[in-house]
């Protein structure tokens, strides 16, 4: 049976301070007047039924899930202790969904990206999912680049893999991190990367083998764990599983080492929604390239990105290139090379306890 893995417990530091500890980036309504959260489980929904999706998520914002979202019930959430990466996070997904379904078909996705349209993301899944319940790959969904782009991972395809559906999958040659931008140029025209999209597909048997092969250490921890799922010890079990396992990521963990690594070369727009920059390429802009949100005023100002969820108004006169944001009691201006260093900033605010309550 075919499951969905939702990954939520993300902070979304890079669209502070709209995103907020206590209001994380998938849990805003930054691309519709639906949070991102919803966008997600919405566009599977004709794929898979609301009792197989699982949210992963942090303990904290459990409680506000089912509270925004009365349909779903607490078997639908999986709450994580604290952050560990998304391998522990998958990993927690995939023993609790084996111990129900040992043929558990499981589809990774991120509660925080933009695709469109959706029914090309559903042929993609579940052309994916015939494949990997039939060979026991490991698959990941890759994008076609639009642009050089130093903020994403790259996957480099190899040779076709023969399979009956009409998907074009290849084999996997490479994993490679964030470029740098003459190197993002050099992807993106050679005709040879994807953008890796962070979607995965695989049975929960699968990706757990994978584990015991590459990371024996977590797996160990994970079944050990599973010995207390659905008993009164469980909750405590998994403080003690989240706490001995390290954080990394899947692709580090696993998918850069599996020998029967696959990627899709998926035919949709897809966004990650990394930072204040990705905005301009989704929202509407105004004759000046200005992208405002809220009630704001722009004059002689061009290619800004202007956002207010508050009450007052923002007026900006005379800039350019600027990522202006006010939300609460925080205003923040930023130029909109330095979008991805707003992590930087947070981990100056952090450092006094005068500032670090706007966190």
């Amino acid at each position: 049976m075919l499951y969905g893995v939702i990954l939520a417990g993300g902070k979304g530091e890079r669209f502070w301070p709209v995103s907020r500890s206590g209001r994380p980036k998938q849990f805003l309504r930054l691309t519709s007047d639906r949070m991102m959260l919803e966008e997600t489980i919405d566009r599977v929904l004709p794929l898979i039924p609301k009792d197989n999706i699982r949210i992963v998520t942090s303990r904290s914002m459990s409680r506000f899930i089912l509270e925004q979202m009365p349909s779903f019930s607490e078997n639908n959430i999986l709450s994580e202790p604290f952050g560990r990466n998304t391998c522990a996070a998958i990993g927690l997904a995939a023993i609790h969904l084996a111990k129900d379904d040992p043929h558990a078909n499981l589809v990774v996705l991120s509660a925080d990206h933009l695709i469109k349209p959706a029914d090309k993301l559903l042929k993609c899944l579940e052309g994916a999912a015939a494949i990997a319940q039939a060979g026991g790959q490991l698959i990941t969904l890759g994008i076609v680049p639009t642009r050089p782009e130093t903020g994403y991972g790259y996957i480099k395809i190899a040779d076709k893999f023969n399979h009956p559906t009409d998907l074009p999958a290849f084999h996997v040659s490479a994993f490679t991190e964030k470029p740098r931008m003459a190197v993002a140029k050099e992807y993106y025209f050679s005709g040879k990367y994807l953008w890796n999209s962070g979607m995965f597909i695989w049975t929960a048997e699968s990706f757990l083998n994978a584990l015991e092969s590459y990371q024996p250490e977590l797996h160990g921890l994970l079944v050990e764990y599973s010995e207390h799922i659905g008993k009164s010890s469980e909750i405590e079990a998994r403080m003690q599983l989240y706490t001995r396992a390290s954080s990394v990521s899947v692709d580090v963990a696993v998918l850069e080492k599996a020998d029967n690594v696959l990627t899709i070369k998926a035919d949709f727009m897809w966004d990650d929604v990394g930072d204040w920059n990705a905005l301009s390429r989704y929202k509407e802009k105004d004759s000046d390239s200005n992208v405002t949100v809220g009630e704001t005023v722009t004059m002689d100002s061009y290619e800004m990105t202007v956002y207010n969820d508050s009450d007052g108004i923002i007026a900006v006169l005379g800039c350019s290139d600027l990522i202006v944001v006010r939300s609460g009691e925080v205003t923040m201006v930023a130029h909109k090379t330095r979008a991805e260093d707003i992590k930087k900033l947070l981990a100056k605010l952090g450092e006094n306890d005068d500032t670090s309550k706007y966190l």
